[in-house]
């Protein structure tokens, strides 16, 4: 009798500690059916440039020579990557919001968008250095979209993409993925604002999450997935291995208590 009972409560904590095949996938269709022709809207406001961006800026003219000094020389370390290269190369925002420019000075960039920022440089430019007819093409940029992701995925760290927009599928996936006994169902984004940090939750699971606000990587995000319950209860991930630990346990408690009764 008393080994029916240990039988039947260990297998319950073996199904019971089973991680839902439903928590290991993504964009499931949670509230409403969605064709195959219906649109995803995504929520995707320009990004508004904070204090420790770097930005990159080239200037472009007919006379290439008279707007040298606004550009990097770039060249100088052939051995440094990509992203050594736009700390070196490019200006970052101080504690002020400003960079400073050769021969324009500080210019204050503190809460502007890229295009934004072009259009304020291009216009100091024309007003105290050049003339429309010289063509200036002036070009900003994002040195890199700089973020960081811990907790339980593969490969945790800081992470530097060169592209305009990085949403959060995309950092995940160049950060080794989510293992199943990670909570996709409620991954944090802790980011940046002039007022402070906030935390914000998404559901990677929910299908809606392509409309969140939050579903766009910005510069100095830090992406936490926290670990479920199953793995600090040491169980397994699946109804598989919870068998193969269940029948291990009952091996041991059924030779211990054939022992006992022999004693």
């Amino acid at each position: 009798m008393n080994r029916c009972l240990l039988l039947v409560l260990l297998m319950a904590i073996g199904f019971t500690s089973c991680i839902p095949h439903k928590d290991t996938l993504y964009l499931q269709t949670k509230e409403q059916a969605l064709d195959s022709l219906q649109l995803m809207t995504e929520q995707h406001k320009p990004y508004r440039v904070q204090i420790n961006d770097i930005l990159s800026i080239r200037v472009k003219a007919l006379d290439q020579e008279s707007v040298s000094i606004l550009n990097p020389a770039g060249d100088e370390n052939l051995n440094a990557s990509s992203s050594e290269r736009a700390y070196f190369d490019g200006f970052t925002v101080d504690d002020h919001g400003n960079i400073n420019i050769p021969s324009l000075g500080e210019i204050n960039v503190l809460g502007y968008t890229t295009k934004e920022i072009q259009d304020i440089i291009e216009t100091k430019l024309l007003e105290e250095q050049f003339k429309k007819t010289a063509n200036l093409f002036v070009t900003v940029k994002l040195a890199g979209l700089r973020y960081t992701t811990m907790g339980e995925i593969a490969n945790p760290g800081t992470n530097t993409l060169f592209q305009d927009r990085v949403n959060i599928f995309e950092a995940v996936a160049n950060s080794g993925e989510i293992p199943v006994t990670g909570n996709k169902k409620d991954v944090l984004i802790i980011r940046q604002y002039p007022q402070g940090q906030q935390i914000h939750h998404v559901d990677l699971t929910d299908i809606n999450v392509m409309q969140s606000p939050y579903y766009y990587v910005q510069p100095n995000d830090i992406i936490y997935i926290k670990p479920l319950k199953q793995k600090s209860w040491g169980t397994g991930t699946t109804l598989r291995e919870n068998l193969t630990s269940v029948i291990t346990v009952l091996s041991v408690v059924t030779t211990t208590i054939l022992l006992i009764n022999r004693i």
